[in-house]
């Protein structure tokens, strides 16, 4: 039996307005420079969709699901063939050219996978919330279509 897992990042700060993060996050190719080497094999990236393989999950799909303009940006995808999961972004604008940003991790998971999952996905949505409020780049998304 499974049922809804939730993850969830804390909030955080990035250096841009909720416009700019949103122009950024509805381009999936964007997120190329956020891709750490050597980690990920048999990456495709496209607009709106990115596929890439994994130690331990396999193949893993990422497509852009549902957007709501200049405050929530959803992925869905699906690892393994198997567990459909999604990635949610909400943001707003703080002023100043900032934005908050919060992560939310969804998926379906039995007890145990819930268990064995909820570190790495925890640290999952840190680490790329750091990165976030680390980068600089939000201007410079990609133009060409």
């Amino acid at each position: 039996m499974t049922e809804t897992s939730t993850f969830e990042s804390r909030t955080a700060r990035v250096g841009c307005s909720a416009e700019e993060l949103y122009r950024f996050l509805t381009d999936i190719r964007n997120f190329e420079q956020f891709i750490p080497s050597g980690r990920f094999s048999d990456i495709r990236i496209e607009r709106d969709t990115c596929t890439f393989s994994v130690n331990m999950l396999g193949k893993v799909n990422l497509r852009i699901g549902e957007q709501r303009e200049f405050s929530e940006v959803v992925y869905s995808g699906n690892a393994m063939q198997v567990n459909d999961f999604s990635l949610s972004v909400k943001f707003s604008d703080t002023g100043s050219g900032q934005s908050e940003v919060r992560l939310a991790a969804q998926a379906h998971l039995n007890p145990f996978l819930k268990m064995l999952a909820a570190e790495p996905v925890k640290n999952f949505l840190e680490t790329l919330v750091g990165e976030m409020e680390k980068f600089t780049g939000w201007k410079e998304i990609r133009k060409d279509t």
